[in-house]
């Protein structure tokens, strides 16, 4: 068996703990809710997380980094670009994936054997983890111009009333 099967073998171990990773980042009662409520529609984040993980495992250590994998990956960092995080913060989970394979598949020593692909698997993390930020700097970067553009509207109303009071003194 090779080190890909044995990931995938232990694969919900691996989605619990990197779920339970990153709703670590999340205020206690934000935690327990995204882990306690399964419905998609009361909770949709914790929805999101748990369904996206689940597969990006699997295309993770792969590296089939292709369009199903950046569209799991966008999902949840869309989320994350909108909330209170630094860039480093909200793709650190990518990059925890790594302690996490190890944690669950066991003790270093079993996994000796595995080198060569133990570091094609890190190498796939970490193709992830940039893409990951490449997806944040994107949704970072749309907020920004959705933000100037409502401040240029907000001011654009402010002048049209300066010029109508204006001229409204005139008179």
């Amino acid at each position: 068996m090779d080190l890909i099967e044995k990931i995938i073998e232990k694969k919900p171990a691996i989605v619990k703990r990197w779920l339970d990773v990153l709703v670590e980042t999340y205020p206690e009662d934000s935690r327990v809710f995204f882990k306690k409520e399964t419905d998609q529609f009361a909770n949709p984040v914790g929805f999101t997380f748990s369904k996206e993980l689940e597969s990006l495992v699997e295309y993770v250590v792969r590296g089939n980094l292709g369009e199903e994998a950046s569209k799991g990956l966008d999902r949840i960092i869309r989320i994350r670009a909108v909330q209170d995080f630094s860039p480093s913060e909200a793709v650190k989970f990518v990059f925890q994936l790594k302690g996490i394979i190890r944690d669950v598949l066991g003790k270093r020593g079993s996994l000796e054997g595995f080198a060569g692909e133990l570091e094609l698997v890190d190498k796939n993390i970490d193709k992830a983890g940039l893409l990951a930020f490449d997806i944040y700097s994107m949704c970072r970067e749309r907020i920004y111009e959705l933000r100037v553009g409502e401040v240029r509207r907000e001011v654009g109303r402010l002048l049209e009333r300066a010029n109508l009071l204006c001229q409204a003194a005139q008179q």
